[in-house]
């Protein structure tokens, strides 16, 4: 999502190199930026039915406000996040932040705390090979 721009782009940033590192061809990855975490489900959902890709990697940053508004976003992103991932059989790989501050989630995109971008593209590199290795079994 592009909200908290400072924070998801880094995010981006780390997922896209780590799947350069695994050997992924640069033309086959398509990044959609959507307003925020909220509408991530939507475009995940048109991505994984498409059929085009192996793995869905959804990137935001939700941070605690003074409100309980964050917690709700999360929670019902990360729910239809799960919906859609079993429905549809693709790897969606959680790269959602959801820290209490800008500072705790600088740290986990990049900082001290490694970059979750990064981390989520690992986990969608490792189920669509998992998912590929036993469709070949079957």
């Amino acid at each position: 999502s592009r909200y908290n721009e400072l924070i998801t782009d880094r995010l981006k940033e780390g997922a896209i190199q780590t799947l350069l590192r695994h050997g992924a061809d640069p033309n086959a990855i398509d990044t959609y930026a959507v307003p925020g975490s909220w509408e991530i489900p939507l475009i995940a959902r048109e991505c994984a039915q498409s059929g085009e890709y192996d793995a869905i990697i959804c990137l935001g940053a939700v941070l605690q406000g003074e409100t309980s508004h964050a917690q709700h976003i999360s929670s019902a992103v990360c729910s239809a996040l799960m919906h859609l991932m079993l429905e549809t059989g693709k790897p969606i790989a959680l790269g959602i932040l959801t820290e209490a501050t800008f500072e705790q989630a600088l740290e986990r995109a990049g900082g001290k705390m490694g970059n979750k971008g990064s981390e989520a593209a690992l986990s969608a590199i490792e189920m669509a090979h998992l998912l590929r290795t036993i469709g070949e079994s079957l």
